[in-house]
């Protein structure tokens, strides 16, 4: 796709000239593209992001804006309140003035108003701007700059108003008020951007700088128009992100070496060990390994010596509280196990279970006459059996305290023995007194159990202290050199795994910055190539007799490359030479206009104007004449405003008949400046007309002819000014006026473009006119008409008639007015 042409449009009638559209704004353009870009959609995401969604690159939200008047108070030469009152649509406007006369504290208020600078006075020193304030004004009143702007599609006039409370010239505030949209500092306005890059005032000073600036200020000052600054943009924000990561990066990889040495300097501690295989591990480093060292994690291959370390200064023996409360409680039930034995309890204890078996053995065998004992004869018959189970219950009750020394006892034993324990990881040096602890679980014997318990568990337990302290003083040891590196490791870890995490989407910025760079020098060639070619047609009507050839304009290096510069060439002659070089003064003004000037008038700036400031020093009459062309064609788009002292600039005007409104600036005494209309297309032809007028024995062709001519071309220029203001407040396309108005050959044209917006509609002139202006105007556009006929107009009244048709065309320029 390219940046194209869009579809042809015609104004009004499909039978009128078509006008090409303006070129695609770079932002469709660059949705358009990106839409086609066989890119993946990770690059696309990070495009649209960069671009910013919902973006326009228009410079600014309001329509084109054109100065409707300015009042300066108190400001350089002027003191009391001054005027210059404008018509807000394209056209040439001349102010002229002596030098001294306040003319360019016009130009300078206007600037300062929308700027609140003054190129001018930019490198010069602080003297030279302090005295900014008027001497004349007085003390009560305030330096004040108002400025009325026409906004196309507002009803209502905007007014721009810098003030100052200080003598600090740059301690100046600014406000703009807007019909519908309220009051706001200016620097909240839409188009701040846009004055930077489209700035439309250009002075003497600003011409020499033009041409005699830094490389890349020149380059700067064109490039911006080219209106790439949505894809610069973009490019700079990826730019910024792929540094940001290429530094990380970087820096992560340089950190390596030196963390390298570090850790060799460890080489006997197995966590720097391991930290080494982790971060020289083949294609990535092992992060994970990494910073589970840096929290403390033992690796799952720690096995050496750091890892028995760990291990002994972890070790727990008995617990010796608990182990003397064992020990006392099994020595307190040996005893009183020991207290029964040989008693009459332990005694009726054995007596019971004798007794117990003789009557199982009984009832085993009842038939049995005699005792198994002693064989006596019918001795264990049932009153026996009765009698013994009686002494039974007597004797299990007296033996009761000898079971439970028993069971205490049998209970302290297992208390004792279960307090043995033995980890599955322990120090070699413990492995004795462990064994020798560990071997009281089996000891069945209350009393061996006593003696060897406690032995072996306070042996056990010293030297588990004695491993832990040692095993404690190495580990400090090596942990305060570990300790020293683990922050650095720690702070590398995190900045190389964020480095490597970032890698697709470094890769990603490469891709998306190397479609914005072609797409970008794309657009850039071609549209530099437009205005190289508006430069050098203004440098052909400007040279004159010049023997320069201005052969092209082009743009070297990129907007962030550290050279970068404007290239002009130009020959002399036929032959290739530097135009710096060759070039008298006046022919580098000339060449600095045509390079300000279509930057300027670029179709992608909302100001509809622009003001000049003392153009014509330097340069020979030749140069003049061809400056008033240019700014001839330029005024056909655009409000051009010129401030000049040089009265050659009016009078190639003049001479070579071109339509132009010339102020004159007048001083008295006191800073007190006039501004007054010397023409005016309208005001002319009916002075002409009242030239003809007063002149004795007019000839009858020239009141027939000749005079109705003139005041229609004052009712025709009325009518154009009365259509460009209302499509100027409808917001409608300009390029939709201008071809209008170029197939307006017939008054009834522009008539209707006046009167309805639509040049097809000429047969309902004549009654709106009626409508809206009575009769009698009716009549008197006829009689201009007929001006133009073999047959002529009939006047009687020749003065009365000019008269008539100036407060018609009074009425008829200011399209609210409809009232007859």
């Amino acid at each position: 796709m390219t940046e194209t042409e869009q579809p042809q449009h015609t104004a009004h009638h499909s039978t009128q000239p078509t006008q090409t559209a303006p070129p695609m704004p770079v932002a469709e353009l660059v949705e358009a593209r990106l839409a086609e870009a066989v890119l993946s959609e990770p690059v696309k995401v990070l495009l649209k992001d960069a671009l910013g969604e919902g973006e326009t690159e228009g410079p600014s939200s309001v329509g084109r804006i054109y100065l409707a008047s300015v009042a300066v108070t108190g400001f350089r030469g002027i003191g009391p309140r001054t005027w210059l009152n404008l018509s807000p649509r394209p056209g040439v406007n001349l102010v002229v003035g002596r030098n001294g006369s306040g003319k360019s504290s016009i130009a300078e208020g206007i600037e300062t108003a929308f700027t609140g600078t003054n190129m001018r006075w930019h490198g010069l020193h602080a003297s030279r701007s302090s005295n900014w304030r008027n001497l004349h004004l007085e003390d009560s009143a305030k330096p004040e700059i108002e400025v009325k702007l026409a906004i196309e599609g507002d009803t209502g006039r905007s007014t721009l108003t810098r003030t100052w409370e200080s003598e600090d010239f740059g301690g100046s505030q600014a406000e703009f008020k807007r019909p519908g949209h309220g009051r706001v500092p200016l620097d909240q306005v839409a188009w701040k951007q846009a004055m930077e890059d489209y700035r439309p005032f250009l002075s003497y000073v600003d011409l020499d700088r033009m041409i005699s600036g830094k490389p890349s200020e020149m380059y700067d000052a064109i490039a911006t128009i080219l209106g790439l600054r949505h894809l610069s943009a973009a490019d700079s924000r990826l730019r910024a992100e792929e540094k940001a990561l290429d530094d990380a990066a970087k820096a992560a990889k340089a950190e390596v070496p030196e963390l390298v040495d570090a850790l060799y300097a460890l080489e006997d501690d197995e966590r720097a060990v391991h930290a080494l295989l982790a971060i020289d591990t083949p294609g990535s480093p092992d992060f994970d390994t990494v910073e589970a060292l840096v929290a403390g994690l033992p690796a799952d291959t720690d096995e050496g010596l750091l890892a028995e370390l760990r291990v002994a200064v972890a070790v727990q023996g008995p617990d010796m509280e608990q182990v003397a409360a064992a020990v006392v409680g099994l020595r307190k039930a040996l005893a009183d196990a020991e207290g029964v034995r040989g008693t009459s309890a332990e005694d009726a204890h054995q007596r019971a279970d004798l007794l117990a078996r003789a009557l199982a053995h009984s009832d085993q065998h009842p038939d049995e006459g005699s005792c198994p004992v002693c064989g006596t004869d019918r001795v264990l018959d049932g009153e026996w059996a009765a009698r013994a189970a009686a002494q039974i219950s007597v004797l299990r009750q007296e033996a009761k305290a000898a079971d439970d020394a028993r069971s205490a006892l049998r209970s302290a034993v297992r208390a004792v023995q279960d307090l043995v324990h033995r980890p599955q990881r322990i120090p070699a040096a413990l492995t004795d007194p462990w064994d020798a602890w560990d071997a009281c679980r089996t000891v069945s014997d209350p009393g061996e159990l006593v003696r060897r318990a406690h032995e072996a568990a306070v042996t056990l337990a010293d030297a588990c202290a004695a491993v832990r302290e040692n095993a404690t003083r190495e580990l400090e040891k090596r942990d305060e050199r570990w300790r020293r590196l683990v922050t650095r490791l720690a702070g590398w870890a995190e900045r190389a795994r964020a480095a490597k995490e970032s890698d697709p989407r470094l890769r990603d910025i490469r891709r998306a910055r190397a479609w914005i760079k072609a797409l970008s020098a794309e657009l850039r060639e071609r549209r530099m190539e437009g205005f190289a070619d508006q430069s050098q047609r203004i440098w052909e009507k400007l040279r004159q007799e010049s023997n320069i050839d201005l052969n092209g304009v082009s743009l070297r290096g990129s907007e962030k490359a550290t050279v970068r510069k404007l290239v002009m060439d130009v020959s002399v002659d036929g032959q290739d030479a530097s135009a710096l070089g060759v070039m008298s003064q006046g022919e580098l003004h000339s060449l600095a206009l045509s390079l300000f000037l279509p930057r300027a008038v670029t179709a992608d700036s909302p100001f509809g104007f622009i003001v000049v400031d003392d153009p014509v020093q330097s340069m020979d009459p030749a140069k003049v004449n061809g400056l008033a062309q240019v700014l001839h064609e330029l005024g056909k788009h655009r409000q051009v405003v010129v401030f000049t002292h040089d009265t050659r600039l009016q009078r190639a005007f003049t001479s070579q008949e071109l339509p132009v409104t010339v102020f004159q600036v007048e001083r008295s005494k006191a800073s007190k400046v006039k501004v007054e209309r010397v023409t005016d297309p309208v005001a002319q032809a009916i002075a002409d007309a009242m030239a003809i007028v007063r002149t004795p024995d007019l000839p009858p062709a020239a009141r027939t002819h000749v005079l109705p001519s003139l005041c229609r071309i004052a009712l025709e220029n009325a009518f154009l000014e009365a259509a460009w203001i209302k499509h100027h407040l409808s917001g409608g396309p300009e390029h939709e006026l201008h071809a209008a108005v170029d197939d307006a050959e017939k008054f009834t044209k522009v008539a209707a473009l006046a009167l309805f917006g639509d040049i097809t509609r000429i047969r309902d002139v004549d009654e709106e006119v009626k409508n809206r202006y009575g009769a009698q105007a009716a009549y008197l556009i006829k009689q201009c008409q007929r001006g133009a006929h073999a047959a002529g107009a009939q006047i009687t009244d020749p003065r009365r008639f000019v008269q008539d048709v100036e407060a018609l065309a009074q009425k008829v320029r200011k399209p609210e007015v409809s009232a007859r």
